[in-house]
């Protein structure tokens, strides 16, 4: 669905986010960067980076994609051939926050006492071995 907003006697469409993120193919590929959309689909194969770049960022907001990345004065001049619009700033889902899986955690005192034993076991063990390989090769 596109919204079109009469603003200042020019008509500017707004477009929103759910269809936007249905542009995110090769041969049709919109993305948004600094609220405005921008279909990039001409530019797919002329883009330094590579397609995959471009694919990467669709169904998002890039703006801080696109601004790590230092683009080049000339590369931002280009932007305005590309624009189609902008984004309705209220149906851009919220960024979500990495949470780490829950991992079980670690009771260093409950391994304490099986490292104790196996260090006092183990040479044990290679003592008795050693023992019993000298008793069978022994000879009289």
């Amino acid at each position: 669905m596109v919204v079109v907003r009469a603003e200042m006697g020019s008509d500017s469409k707004i477009h929103l986010f759910e269809e936007v993120a249905k542009h995110n193919k090769t041969k049709d590929c919109w993305i948004i960067i600094s609220g405005k959309v921008y279909d990039v689909t001409p530019f797919m194969d002329e883009h330094p980076g590579g397609d995959e770049v471009l694919l990467a960022v669709t169904g998002k907001d890039a703006t801080d994609d696109f601004e790590d990345v230092g683009h080049s004065t000339s590369a931002r001049e280009m932007m305005a051939d590309y624009c189609i619009g902008e984004i309705e700033a209220s149906t851009i889902p919220t960024k979500r926050t990495y949470i780490p899986p829950q991992t079980v955690s670690h009771n260093p005192e409950s391994n304490d006492f099986a490292i104790k034993i196996l260090q006092f076991l183990v040479p044990l063990l290679i003592l008795g071995l050693a023992f019993a390989v000298r008793h069978w090769t022994k000879t009289d």
